[in-house]
């Protein structure tokens, strides 16, 4: 089942946005303006359809009495993303995760996001994957936990991931969340376009990961070695229109959930990306 819900927990997939044209790589993977020529939203060439289907499984953790608040698991999942993708299991060449990633990469960008408590989060706690912890607000519940995991073969998800509910408690914020800190990037979500929780997560993923492969060496390390600061927000129907003229990286969802296909998402506000417009 594909979707993003955490009321109806599916997937969410993405198709690379090929407006960008894509750069001749040098021997670091980086393009002529020092960006990833690997980016596997860039290359429009590759028949993504006809390469195998993997998926990168997410679960959050909510627990009946203290469920976290869904601006803290949207940005916890977004992190959670960049933690994997610039994990050595997936990127050194012998790699546990290595192969998985890259075979995700090459079809179609799909994010998973699950339910799990009690038990069952325990029994995905034994699984192989890195466990991201965030931040409880004033009159919330819990700090959000999600679980990512290496890609795993469309149809081959592991037993204890594929009991999981895809259905159940949807999430909610206690009050408005604060401002943005701007000098960090913000995934913005698009206010036009109603998503459910578990569908935001995914779709903020997907932001997390598009801004990551716009970015050169230098603004990877950095960005890694604080901790990987970001915040999701959803701007006004005025800032979003100037957002996604902006030049910063735009996800536009393939449509098999909840939104019809290439609806802009999420717009990527990575401060080294800004002015490229």
């Amino acid at each position: 089942m594909r979707g993003g819900t955490l009321g109806r927990v599916t997937s969410s997939d993405t198709s690379p946005d090929t407006r960008s044209a894509t750069h001749p790589g040098d021997d670091n993977g980086n393009g002529d303006d020092g960006r990833a020529s690997s980016s596997p939203f860039r290359h429009s060439e590759i028949d993504r359809d006809a390469a195998p289907q993997f998926v990168l499984p997410l679960v959050v953790r909510i627990e009946k009495a203290a469920p976290p608040a869904r601006t803290d698991a949207l940005e916890t999942a977004a992190r959670a993303v960049l933690v994997l993708l610039s994990d050595e299991r997936a990127t050194a060449p012998d790699g546990a995760w290595t192969e998985a990633v890259r075979s995700w990469q090459d079809a179609r960008i799909r994010k998973v996001v699950r339910r799990a408590r009690g038990a069952e989060w325990r029994r995905a706690e034994a699984l192989p994957g890195i466990t991201l912890t965030g931040r409880a607000s004033d009159g919330a519940g819990s700090a959000a936990e999600v679980r990512v995991f290496p890609p795993v073969p469309l149809d081959g998800w592991p037993k204890e991931l594929a009991k999981l509910q895809v259905s159940g408690t949807d999430l909610d914020d206690p009050g408005p969340p604060p401002a943005p800190d701007l000098t960090a990037p913000v995934l913005w979500l698009n206010p036009e376009v109603t998503m459910s929780a578990g569908k935001a997560m995914a779709q903020a993923g997907h932001g997390a990961q598009l801004a990551w492969w716009e970015l050169d060496g230098a603004a990877r390390a950095a960005w890694r070695a604080a901790g990987f600061p970001l915040s999701v927000r959803t701007p006004s129907a005025e800032c979003w229109a100037r957002l996604v003229v902006s030049g910063l990286p735009v996800v536009r969802d393939a449509g098999y959930t909840e939104i019809a296909p290439g609806s802009c998402t999420v717009v990527a506000d990575h401060p080294a990306l800004r002015g490229r417009g």
